[in-house]
C-alpha cells in the first residue's frame, strides 16, 4: 500500500474522525482496527463498525487484564458484533510470574523482555498472520508527550499505514460521543507494561 503521508495528513487536517475512517477504508484493501478494551475503546470500535461492519478487530490479550476489562470486552464484542481475532502471549501469565517473580518494575532489566513477550511478540505475530495494509488505532495526542510528535497518518516500520482518527479529540469529545450513542465505558483497566498512564507501552514507539 502506497500513501503520500504528507498529502494525506494535509487532506485530513480538520476532518472528523468519521471522515478520517471513511478515507482510510476507501484507501485500504485490508484494514484492521486494534483494541485493548481500555477506557473509551468503544468510541473507535463503534465508529469503525459503522463504516465497515465486518472490519477485522485485533485484540492482544496480555493475560493480565482486570475482571472488569474482560467483562467490558465481552459486552462490546456482543453489542457491536465485532469480527474479532484474539492473540495471546506464547507463555501463560502464571508461568511468566514464576520465572520473572511477578510483573517486573519498569526499571527492572526484565521489563523490556516482559513487554516483548506480552505485547510486542503477539502483536507482530498477529500482523504477520492477518496481513493488514492499514491499521486504525485510538491514540490521541493529549495522552503522552511522545504522541504529540505524531500525525494522523503515519507508517509502521514494516510499511503498514497507521491511521489515528481520534488523534485531535479530547477526553471531553470522547465523553460526548459515548453519551450520544449510549455506549459503555470501563475505567477499571490495567496495562502491565506501563507504570503510569502517560508512559508508552512500546507498540507505537517500536513499531
Amino acid at each position: 500500500m502506497s500513501i503520500d503521508l504528507a498529502a494525506a495528513n494535509a487532506a485530513l487536517e480538520g476532518k472528523t474522525p468519521q471522515e478520517i475512517i471513511a478515507w482510510a477504508i476507501a484507501n485500504s484493501d485490508k484494514p484492521l482496527v486494534t483494541t485493548n478494551f481500555r477506557p473509551y475503546e468503544s468510541v473507535i470500535l463503534h465508529m469503525a463498525v459503522q463504516a465497515k461492519p465486518d472490519i477485522e478487530v485485533l485484540w492482544v490479550d496480555s493475560g493480565y487484564n482486570t475482571s472488569a476489562t474482560y467483562r467490558f470486552a465481552e459486552k462490546l464484542i456482543k453489542d457491536l458484533n465485532l469480527n474479532i481475532r484474539t492473540f495471546i502471549p506464547e507463555m501463560s501469565a502464571a508461568r511468566r510470574n514464576v520465572l520473572m517473580g511477578g510483573i517486573p518494575d519498569v526499571d527492572d532489566p526484565q521489563h523490556e523482555e516482559f513487554t516483548r513477550q506480552v505485547k510486542l511478540e503477539p502483536f507482530q505475530r498477529a500482523l504477520a498472520e492477518m496481513k493488514p495494509d492499514l491499521w486504525l488505532n485510538a491514540i490521541r495526542k493529549d495522552q503522552t508527550e511522545f504522541r504529540q510528535s505524531l500525525e494522523i497518518v503515519s507508517a509502521s516500520k514494516d510499511g503498514i499505514i497507521k491511521v489515528a482518527p481520534l488523534f485531535n479529540w479530547t477526553e471531553a469529545d470522547m465523553d460526548a460521543y459515548l453519551a450520544e450513542h449510549n455506549l459503555p465505558n470501563e475505567h477499571d483497566y490495567f496495562d502491565p507494561t506501563k507504570a503510569i498512564e502517560t508512559r508508552e507501552c512500546g507498540l507505537h514507539t517500536q513499531l
